[in-house]
């Protein structure tokens, strides 16, 4: 009798198909992940402090634009609903990530974000598509494709509406392009933020921020209705006047630096700047802001 082994042939060829198939994901960035507000509360909170553009690598025109913005902007009804673009509306809240996976192949198309912050939600495409042509419109989102560095997603968005770096008035342009990488350590997860931003930037732009895996909590839902808070005349827009600003020193004075320091620019960016600020006159304590350049 003769016996018949199976051939090994479609088993070595199924190894070999996984084996050379590429890694769609390292690890899994799904779940919901909360804030640590203890870490730069002002900019995760109510906002930082009005003349405080510090360690920021801004230009001229960024900082003129700061010092004519006023914080009653906000209260405009055309205003009160205007979301945080994808690269702050993570620093407000936490935020929910799952992954989208085609049926056949079982491959990661698309990473999917919820903020809570206005209920934005975005679209991290995994599936190599190209970045859409310099006329494409912009959004608030952006478009944004990802890859895997290791463990890191690594995330590209170009498309960006015009939004803001602080909520203090310091802007980032519509030009700029955001790389983010999202590395999660067990339980945690370190956000990465670089802008580069050729209108308003002179270097690139680096933030990092942590989040914690939670079971318990949920993204609820975050309704969004504008109102008239204050009677305004039609078009009115609050603003300042170049040298106007009276509370731009504010931050200055409160902490004690020199008024130069807290304008940002490249050169606060760097230790070697605190050489320089010992030899910068501070306000006096408890001095009322005067008008720049005054």
């Amino acid at each position: 009798m003769k016996i018949r082994f199976a051939s090994p042939l479609p088993a070595i060829a199924l190894a070999v198909a996984f084996a050379a198939a590429p890694a769609s994901a390292q690890v899994s960035l799904a779940g919901v992940w909360g804030w640590i507000n203890q870490e730069d509360s002002p900019d995760r909170g109510a906002g930082p402090e009005l003349g405080d553009y510090g360690g920021i690598p801004i230009n001229a025109a960024d900082r003129d634009r700061a010092l004519a913005w006023s914080a009653s902007l906000i209260a405009l009804p055309e205003y009160q609903c205007r979301v945080h673009p994808s690269d702050y509306a993570s620093s407000f809240n936490n935020f929910r990530m799952w992954q989208e996976i085609d049926k056949e192949s079982q491959t990661v198309i698309a990473v999917h974000m919820h903020h809570f912050a206005w209920s934005t939600e975005r679209t991290i495409w995994m599936d190599g598509r190209p970045h859409p042509p310099d006329y494409a419109p912009h959004t608030s989102m952006g478009f944004s494709t990802g890859v895997w560095e290791g463990d890191t997603l690594k995330v590209t968005t170009t498309h960006l509406k015009e939004g803001w770096i602080r909520r203090n008035g310091i802007a980032r342009s519509d030009m700029a392009k955001v790389v983010e990488r999202f590395t999660r350590h067990g339980d945690g997860l370190t956000w990465t933020l670089i802008i580069y931003d050729p209108i308003y930037l002179t270097e690139p732009f680096i933030r990092n921020r942590d989040f914690t895996l939670t079971t318990n909590i949920a993204t609820p839902a975050y309704p969004c209705e504008s109102v008239v808070e204050t009677v305004h005349e039609k078009g009115y827009i609050p603003h300042y006047l170049p040298g106007t600003n009276e509370d731009v020193k504010e931050y200055a004075v409160a902490h004690g630096i020199p008024f130069e320091a807290a304008m940002g620019g490249p050169e606060t960016m760097y230790p070697e700047y605190r050489e320089k600020v010992k030899g910068m006159p501070k306000p006096p304590p408890n001095a009322k802001p005067v008008k720049p350049g005054r």
